[in-house]
């Protein structure tokens, strides 16, 4: 981060940088064909959309986008199922607990700004021994728009009354990435999440792309 303002807070995506929810995204779309009589979509075909929550799993289980007549039922449907199910296997990507307990040591505060509603993003970090001490979760529906707008990220640098070019943004997908850099924050693309649709991750125009959480310290001069 050479020339730039030092970082005082670090930001993070949850699903596919912090959580692997895919297993229990997949689940619930999969209940939903099953109570159609339809088969299962593999899961390996379900994970890359795991990013885009409800949005994505519609459209991988039932080739349902917004705007289509039963959208709004179907996913209804898939919140009902997946409030049931996801805390059934979801978990901390390996090397997040570390990273978090690092950047504590070290006195940097983290957060976390999500598109997930935070009628699932609430009780899943206060279920997760790992996500604890986390100074801000700013969700989907607390702010009038979701990334790839600046506002969630805005709204955490506020809610931590810190300067936003002192922040830095964690994600996964494009969109984390377009918002980070249009909140004037500083990214970083996880590239060991689902990457959404587009995969060509070096055509995001990231700051830094790491592979693994503990490859995260080497831009925020902690390693």
């Amino acid at each position: 981060m050479s020339g730039s303002p030092p970082v005082e807070v670090v930001l993070f995506d949850l699903d596919g940088t912090l959580v692997d929810s895919a297993p229990d995204l997949a689940a619930a779309a999969n209940a939903m064909r099953a109570a159609r009589g339809l088969d299962a979509v593999p899961y390996e075909a379900l994970r890359p959309l795991a990013g885009s929550g409800a949005r994505g799993m519609l459209a991988g289980a039932f080739g349902r986008q917004p705007g289509d007549d039963d959208y709004e039922l179907l996913r209804d449907e898939f919140y009902a199922l997946y409030e049931q199910c996801m805390l059934a296997t979801t978990r901390a990507f390996d090397g997040i607990e570390p990273l978090l307990q690092h950047l504590r040591q070290r006195g940097l505060a983290w957060g976390i700004v999500t598109n997930k509603a935070r009628r699932f993003a609430a009780p899943m970090v206060q279920a997760m021994a790992p996500l604890a001490g986390a100074a801000t979760l700013v969700c989907g529906d607390c702010t009038p728009h979701t990334k790839p707008h600046p506002a969630p990220l805005l709204e955490a640098a506020r809610r931590l009354g810190r300067d936003p070019a002192r922040c830095i943004y964690v994600g996964d997908d494009r969109r984390d990435i377009d918002a980070g850099r249009a909140a004037g924050m500083a990214t970083i693309a996880a590239a060991w999440g689902y990457l959404g649709a587009d995969a060509e991750v070096q055509a995001w125009n990231a700051g830094h792309v790491v592979t693994t959480p503990a490859e995260l310290l080497n831009p925020l001069g902690l390693a």
